[in-house]
């Protein structure tokens, strides 16, 4: 019955963070199941950002007016881009990229403020772990 509950905030988190705080494994595509990380590459992070809804790379620079999404808080940091196995940027939106799955395109998956080049952030709700 508990493996029912979908609730974002009170998921038990102890099966994806080891205990000196990295990911246990792998964080892959919701969509297509592409590796965006291999496990032990990504420190858990709690920080409030705004992600727009998940959509198309095509959809995601061009927005007009207000944009719907979600505040999440709990992300995987990464401090360098090229940790990853597969990960997209979107176009600058602001003074911010958008990280999305390389092979589909789908995101935006996470996070990276231009101002801050070590801070690579994917939102844990937007990704599947195996």
């Amino acid at each position: 019955m508990d493996n029912e509950q979908q609730s974002g905030d009170s998921t038990d988190r102890s099966d994806l963070v080891s205990e000196d705080g990295k990911n246990n494994k792998s964080v892959l595509c919701q969509r297509c199941g592409s590796k965006v990380l291999c496990p032990g590459m990504a420190v858990f992070a709690e920080k409030e950002l705004f992600l727009p809804s998940m959509r198309k790379k095509s959809g995601l620079s061009n927005t007009e007016g207000s944009v719907d999404g979600d505040t999440l808080t709990a992300h995987w940091l990464v401090d360098d881009m090229y940790t990853f196995e597969n990960v997209g940027f979107t176009n600058d939106v602001g003074r911010i990229k958008y990280l999305i799955c390389a092979d589909c395109e789908i995101g935006p998956i996470g996070w990276h403020c231009l101002d801050d080049k070590k801070s690579f952030y994917v939102a844990l709700d937007r990704v599947n772990h195996a």
